[in-house]
């Protein structure tokens, strides 16, 4: 892409997505995810009533009296987002790809975070960890990521949520705060996701577009596998055919549900052509309560 035209597309995204977290999600951001790390920040001697598990064994044997710690909440967190790049995102019927959904999603909680004075990263992933971005604040660090979501060419075009949750519970060791942005059009991840659990606050942000629920009755069409590349025809007049693709999409849908629920993690799943807007602030305030 030219360089006038990506850095367009970058302001324009910038101008929609950090009106939209400056006056929509800031609010919603901190009380949905701050509170969530607590840091030590001090001791002080022991009260009635204090919890004993909170007692500092080594300042209580060095004084003779009983001391306790204690904790704040975190002033800052680190935000990762571990984003799909895969080559299925690349689809779309209505009025944008999945990818650009994405992109405009990872946007508003970028600068959603920053405002909070997080930290934010971002893993872009394929079947393989297609590129590492370090956590960072700032403005400039921000339109970065987003000058890479619009612009980012992969090497692979398959999908391996496991292997990017696998990494991202590598390279990243401080609990965070971890979205995942992606079709889920995968599975066999349930172990690394329940690893990434015990240790980070995990988001599964699932995105579909309306073909992908259900195929149309407009008879015979020639279709193209965006990951293996496979061409085939399908006759979509027949009931067999709209059932099984139907079958396909719930099959991987009930799959990411249950996979997430199992893990005690949260999740939400929006369409293409409906507001992501008001899915993710109605997720926001359900997590607040």
């Amino acid at each position: 892409m030219e360089t006038t035209e990506l850095l367009k597309k970058v302001r324009k995204i910038e101008i929609k997505t950090k009106g939209l977290s400056k006056h929509i999600f800031s609010g919603e951001y901190h009380s949905a995810f701050k509170g969530r790390g607590m840091s030590f920040s001090e001791v002080r001697a022991y009260q009635y009533g204090d919890d004993v598990r909170n007692i500092d064994w080594n300042v209580t044997a060095r004084t003779g009296d009983p001391y306790v710690k204690i904790f704040e909440e975190e002033r800052e967190l680190t935000v990762m987002l571990l984003i799909d790049v895969s080559q299925s995102a690349y689809f779309g019927t209505a009025n944008q790809f999945k990818q650009g959904v994405i992109t405009e999603i990872s946007a508003v909680l970028s600068f959603s975070a920053i405002q909070n004075n997080d930290k934010v990263g971002v893993i872009f992933f394929t079947d393989k960890i297609e590129k590492f971005i370090p956590p960072k604040k700032g403005r400039s660090h921000i339109l970065r990521i987003i000058r890479e979501l619009i612009d980012f060419h992969p090497e692979d075009s398959g999908t391996n949520i496991g292997e990017a949750l696998r990494y991202f519970n590598n390279v990243i060791k401080k609990r965070c705060t971890g979205f995942i942005l992606s079709d889920f059009m995968a599975k066999g991840y349930e172990d690394p996701l329940r690893v990434a659990s015990k240790r980070h606050d995990i988001i599964g942000i699932h995105l579909y577009d309306q073909r992908e629920e259900a195929l149309p009755n407009v008879g015979l069409i020639h279709t193209k596998d965006a990951e293996t590349g496979e061409l085939k025809w399908l006759d979509t007049s027949s009931v067999a055919v709209r059932e099984q693709y139907a079958g396909w999409f719930k099959g991987n849908f009930d799959y990411f549900k249950n996979t997430f629920a199992k893990s005690g993690v949260d999740s939400l799943s929006i369409r293409t052509d409906e507001p992501y807007v008001t899915a993710l602030l109605k997720f926001f305030k359900k997590r607040s309560k």
